[in-house]
């Protein structure tokens, strides 16, 4: 059934649900990826502007009071009015107090009670903070969340002989949560705008794309679909500059094979047409013959002599045995057509299967004043073949020569050994072959003209060939008009 349709619905869905994921795909990687170093961006800048922070509050604060009492403890109040001052004008910033292993003395923002944890920060990334003087990224630990690493400002103090750090987190838990949610605004925008923008510019993009990458198989599809509706000689043009040149060379050969297998049930079918007229007719003929004398001699049986009975027995019987083999060669011709012989090879003296033949035929010969004789009778060939196909090959091959040889011609069957092939050839002084003829000699029921068929049924040479067939050799046949013919074949010798 016929469709409208050059590209099948379900391959164009999935090429279209393919460009769909890959959008998605880049368009999540790329909102992901901006975002992240986006925010790596944003917590560098603010780092990098702070770098100096810790070091100007240790210069401005510590320098009128000590964030330490008399009796070595942490000056609480004046930490409380520094959060509250600095709080003023950056509501983000946390402020802590280390000694020089990184353990925390105080800050407003932790609970120092008696049962809280003892909280403590890395050492590492403070000193390399002080060592680059801010201008590197850097991330330290969260004191309020260990998991976290945060941006910060460090900067050393000695002061009445305590040492340590002052480590300011520049984005803390307030800024953590108001950029939390920025940031889930600003991906959403970020997302449904890049995501229209992507499908618009994807979907011009996608359709163009899907219209040129199809384009060679629209050019197949149309190609087949002429070629299903009869155009038996739609191919595709210029297959090497397709996209799919395998796909594209494999229909033409398909086509070819399928046009060479109708072209050839054409001919075989005109053949067997061809076949069954003529068996038809030679069937008839005999037929007509048997019924013909049978009514005489059953309407005449008491007023003929015993000579005119016994020539119309004769008769009858001649038309009797031409008919048995006419059948006995459909039979035979039928089972090699169907291929149901198969050659049992084995090493056999060809010259003798001659002169058995010659010594058979020769009662023929004589009636007909032909001679009928071997070559090289002397030498001894032996071949390797089915001794049964070869004897009936010759013996087809030897009628068909007695039978178009006039009277005083000669047949003669030639046998020469030439290394490892054996030739054996039937030369005939007979009527000949036309040139135009001969290469259809050898097809079902081919007979070269209308005075010939009536003297044979036309299966004999076609037998021939199919044996010479099942021994994978040819056979050759050299005629001129008048002069004669000559039947040649060869068999693989066997060496003793």
């Amino acid at each position: 059934m016929s469709t409208d349709k050059t590209l099948t619905p379900r391959l164009v869905k999935k090429l279209w649900l393919a460009l769909i994921v890959l959008i998605v795909v880049i368009g999540a990687s790329y909102i992901f990826i901006t975002g992240y170093f986006d925010n790596k961006h944003s917590e560098a800048t603010i780092q990098k502007i702070n770098a100096s922070l810790a070091n100007h509050l240790i210069e401005e604060k510590f320098q009128d009071s000590s964030p330490f009492l008399v009796d070595g403890s942490v000056n609480k109040a004046l930490f409380g009015d520094l959060m509250h001052d600095m709080m003023a004008v950056n509501r983000s910033i946390e402020v802590y107090l280390t000694d020089k292993s990184g353990h925390i003395l105080y800050s407003v923002v932790l609970d120092h009670s008696a049962d809280s944890d003892v909280k403590s920060v890395s050492t590492t990334p403070i000193k390399e903070f002080i060592a680059t003087k801010g201008e590197k990224y850097i991330l330290g630990d969260n004191p309020r969340n260990p998991d976290e690493r945060k941006i910060f400002s460090a900067a050393p103090y000695n002061i009445e002989g305590k040492e340590g750090y002052i480590y300011i987190i520049l984005a803390g838990q307030e800024l953590q949560q108001v950029s939390d949610t920025l940031i889930g605004r600003y991906y959403s925008n970020l997302g449904i705008g890049a995501s229209l923008l992507a499908i618009l510019f994807a979907g011009i993009i996608g359709f163009i794309s899907i219209w040129f990458l199809t384009k060679n198989l629209r050019l197949m599809t149309g190609t087949v679909r002429r070629f299903q509706e009869g155009d038996l000689e739609a191919r595709i043009e210029n297959p090497k500059n397709s996209d799919i040149e395998v796909f594209a060379n494999t229909f033409n050969e398909m086509a070819d094979t399928i046009v060479g297998n109708l072209d050839k049930m054409k001919s075989v079918d005109q053949l067997r047409r061809e076949l069954i007229a003529n068996v038809s007719h030679d069937l008839r003929t005999p037929l007509a013959i048997l019924k013909g004398y049978i009514e005489t001699m059953q309407m005449k049986k008491d007023s003929l002599t015993d000579l005119e009975k016994q020539e119309y027995l004769q008769i009858t019987y001649d038309n009797a045995d031409k008919l048995s083999k006419l059948i006995n060669q459909l039979f035979e011709y039928s089972k090699l057509e169907a291929e149901q012989i198969t050659p049992v090879k084995e090493p056999f003296s060809i010259t003798e299967l001659s002169h058995d033949l010659i010594a058979k035929f020769n009662v023929l010969a004589q009636q007909k004043e032909i001679d009928l004789h071997l070559n090289n009778a002397q030498e001894n060939c032996m071949v390797f073949a089915d001794i049964g196909l070869v004897e009936r090959a010759l013996q087809n091959l030897l009628e068909n020569a007695l039978k178009y040889t006039p009277p005083k011609g000669e047949v003669v069957l030639s046998i020469k050994q030439n290394n490892d092939q054996v030739e054996i050839n039937i030369r005939d002084t007979g009527t000949g072959i036309p040139l135009s003829e001969q290469p259809f000699i050898f097809d079902r029921y081919k007979q070269v003209d209308s005075s010939i068929k009536k003297q044979g049924h036309g299966l004999g040479l076609a037998i021939v060939k199919k044996i010479m067939d099942l021994h994978d050799t040819t056979i050759t046949v050299l005629s001129k008009p008048k002069e004669g013919s000559s039947f040649i074949f060869k068999l693989p010798a066997y060496h003793v």
